[in-house]
């Protein structure tokens, strides 16, 4: 990933990255503690901010020390102005990730997802953020037969989240025109990956997968399994976001990438190569389709590549063999937890080998 950073951006390399400092938005999400993780690694000076409706922050447990964390909502604009202070680029990932979700209420999924990114939007321009980078999201595509997703296609979407993403598109757009304020709005397409959540109606399909075939009880299939997904690891996703902070604004400001693997798995190839890595031998239940969820869905990833010059690295078994495994560590670590009270404490003799 490093080696797609570009040296004369100060904020991500150089001698003057410590004079500025990255805002993340949605930090105790998913998505938004992997980049962290990652800024971290590379010595950034790192500003989080969360307001825990969906964020979990045991997922940036093991960088607490190295980020400036706030616990504060996207409504709040008085907040967000002062912690955009002194920033010189923010990863606006804060946002209610969900389909199913936004059908049922979307009300508040509206708030979160328009309100609190215009919100941003303002409290950046006040005060002289250089660049946003916008998780957006390839529902804006709908069910439109055309495959691959291109960027120059109409959108279509069809839940009440992928309307409320593609606003944000266009928010971001806006300001570009209007104010010269530099965006990039990345379409992400079906993200999964260690630090993804399980346990809500609403979690990634993959991360349902790993965690029901782990308890060794068959995972459930909305539909018949034949749809698919451009299914992309977490790594890719964070290279991607380095890519867009990093680019020159000439050539990407105020433009929409598709983020993506560039190719397709249908959910019953998932869940095959899920059992030969996990060892489970049961088959699939299934269940009627979800309302808003579209069939198809294959990223042109062209522009991406030629613009930000982003290239995925991790395929999709590499990915969830990696995913596995990260889910089989927690499970293991759980495990331990609850053995530790029977655990004798040891004598001071032992203290110097770390015991």
């Amino acid at each position: 990933m490093a080696s797609s950073m570009q040296s004369r951006n100060a904020v991500l390399k150089g001698d003057k990255v410590k004079s500025k400092s990255i805002l993340i938005t949605g930090v105790a999400g998913f998505i938004g503690s992997s980049i962290a993780r990652y800024l971290v690694r590379d010595g950034q000076d790192v500003r989080g901010l969360d307001n825990l409706s969906t964020g979990n922050l045991d997922n940036i447990k093991e960088i607490a020390h190295h980020v400036d964390f706030h616990r504060v909502d996207l409504q709040d604009l008085d907040a967000l102005c002062r912690l955009c202070e002194g920033v010189e680029v923010i990863f606006h990932e804060g946002a209610l990730p969900s389909v199913p979700k936004s059908v049922l209420d979307p009300l508040t999924s509206h708030k979160s997802n328009i309100d609190g990114t215009l919100n941003l939007l303002l409290a950046a321009k006040e005060r002289g953020v250089r660049r946003v980078v916008y998780a957006a999201s390839s529902s804006a595509y709908g069910n439109s037969l055309t495959l691959p997703k291109h960027e120059r296609m109409t959108p279509a979407p069809i839940s009440p989240y992928a309307v409320q993403k593609l606003n944000g598109e266009q928010y971001m757009q806006s300001f570009q025109k209007v104010y010269g304020f530099e965006t990039v709005c990345l379409r992400y397409f079906n993200v999964f990956g260690p630090f993804q959540a399980a346990d809500s109606p609403y979690s990634g399909v993959i991360a349902k997968f790993i965690t029901s075939m782990l308890d060794g009880v068959a995972p459930t299939i909305c539909g018949d399994g034949i749809q698919s997904r451009d299914f992309t690891y977490i790594s890719n996703v964070v290279h991607a976001n380095m890519c867009a902070a990093s680019a020159s604004a000439e050539t990407v400001s105020g433009k929409v990438y598709n983020v993506a693997l560039g190719s397709r798995a249908t959910l019953l190839e998932i869940y095959g190569m899920l059992a030969e890595i996990i060892g489970f031998k049961d088959a699939p239940q299934f269940a009627p389709a979800r309302i808003g969820d579209v069939d198809h869905s294959l990223a042109d990833i062209t522009a991406a590549s030629t613009d930000l010059g982003y290239t995925p690295k991790v395929s999709v078994m590499e990915g969830l063999i990696e995913t596995v495994a990260w889910y089989r560590s927690q499970r293991s670590s759980a495990e331990m937890a609850t053995r530790l009270p029977e655990v004798a404490v040891p004598s001071a003799e032992f203290a110097h080998i770390g015991v």
